[in-house]
């Protein structure tokens, strides 16, 4: 059965040719991973995007991450494609992986939709079997007719998302990761693919899905887990994670003080208005 496993996972990205100053420093913490110095003889400036991130993915699991902006939601998920190594820790996965970032794969503009079909087939871990056996349900689903013959930098933008959507909605998953909503272009497309993309992660045995939206992080996902600057924070039932989360958002909101009126005055008796500038 499909399932993942990172143990201690750390993921740490050099930044080279930067001396940060201790604001920067800080602001990192507020809005992203944590900027620091390695300890090592390298001395290297790092923006620490996982902290020691232990976690356990089972068959049936349908995972929504959650977190504020710069939390690690999209390096974690990278990281279970293989797209990034752990710089520390180790992660094992058993089961194919099948990244679904955005929705057009890889297009070549100047090859045919065809010739798209086949590459996109293969940069999505497809043999060339399973291409051909999809292409009939690819032709039928994006509706492009005889344009599949011709160059894709013939098609509008709404005829790219389609063929983008329809090859990369083909594939059959075992881990399914996804990165936010799929573009789906208009209305009549976007009931269809809602559809679609159901029946992608009915097929699928692991399915994780980073997302700000609670709205469909509550509607595709049976379980959550919410990130804080690269550390899983809280893991749990969708509702009972999300109702947390929400809460915690409201507190912090609520302890916002709004800013002052121009009329007020400092305590040196000058009008705020009279300093901007």
């Amino acid at each position: 059965m499909a399932k993942i496993e990172l143990n201690n996972v750390v993921a740490d990205f050099p930044i080279y040719g930067t001396q940060p100053s201790l604001r920067n420093a800080l602001f990192g913490r507020v809005v992203g991973g944590v900027v620091r110095r390695q300890s090592d003889s390298s001395s290297r400036v790092v923006v620490r995007a996982l902290e020691n991130v232990s976690l356990t993915v089972n068959h049936g699991d349908q995972l929504g991450i959650i977190g504020h902006n710069g939390a690690g939601k999209s390096t974690m998920l990278r990281v279970f494609a293989g797209i990034y190594e752990p710089s520390q820790g180790s992660i094992s996965i058993e089961g194919r992986v099948s990244p679904l970032f955005n929705s057009s794969p890889g297009l070549s503009l100047d090859d045919t939709g065809y010739e798209n079909i086949v590459t996109c087939g293969l940069l999505l871990g497809m043999s060339r079997d399973e291409i051909e056996r999809k292409t009939p349900e690819i032709e039928e689903f994006c509706e492009l007719n005889d344009y599949l013959s011709l160059p894709v930098r013939t098609y509008s933008s709404g005829m790219l998302v389609r063929l983008g959507f329809a090859i990369a909605t083909s594939i059959d998953p075992e881990i399914l990761l996804l990165d936010e909503e799929l573009g789906t272009g208009d209305a009549r497309f976007a009931a269809r693919a809602a559809k679609r993309v159901d029946s992608l992660i009915g097929r699928s045995s692991i399915m994780v899905l980073a997302s700000h939206s609670e709205d469909l992080i509550r509607k595709m996902c049976n379980r959550a887990i919410l990130l804080d600057h690269g550390r899983v924070v809280l893991d749990g039932p969708t509702d009972e994670v999300l109702e947390i989360y929400s809460r915690a958002n409201k507190d912090e909101a609520a302890n916002i003080a709004p800013p002052p009126q121009d009329t007020e005055q400092t305590e040196l008796g000058v009008p705020l208005a009279s300093r901007v500038g």
